[in-house]
């Protein structure tokens, strides 16, 4: 039912939030982010790719939470970084942003992050 709540509260929004864990302080941090839906995958795009703050707290620890229209959700992240795969989220990204604000905001497009649905 979390996962449901979550979906319905993605369909008010065009940003969320990414809630990480520092990788050296252990503290969590929250950032807004941009994201896209593939079904019930998310994809999210570290706007200074494999050099971002957020992504390089992912690869460390890989359990994030997403707030979005008052809802929250717990997931594990898979970082991406086949490069097909990545050019296919960025893709998808400027269809739904549009090109020229992915080109203003993102510097590197080297990575992405996967975020599956809840389990069964």
């Amino acid at each position: 039912m979390a996962f449901a709540n979550f979906e319905k509260g993605l369909d008010t929004t065009n940003e969320i939030a990414l809630t990480t864990t520092h990788r050296r302080s252990g503290r969590e941090i929250s950032h807004p982010v941009w994201f896209i839906r593939e079904g019930e995958t998310l994809y999210l795009l570290p706007v200074s790719g494999s050099d971002s703050h957020w992504y390089n707290n992912v690869l460390k620890t890989p359990m994030i939470r997403l707030a979005a229209g008052g809802t929250q959700y717990s997931a594990r992240a898979t970082p991406v970084t086949d490069p097909t795969k990545v050019d296919e989220v960025v893709e998808n990204f400027r269809d739904k942003y549009g090109a020229g604000n992915v080109k203003a905001y993102y510097r590197k497009l080297d990575v992405a992050v996967e975020v599956p649905p809840a389990g069964p």
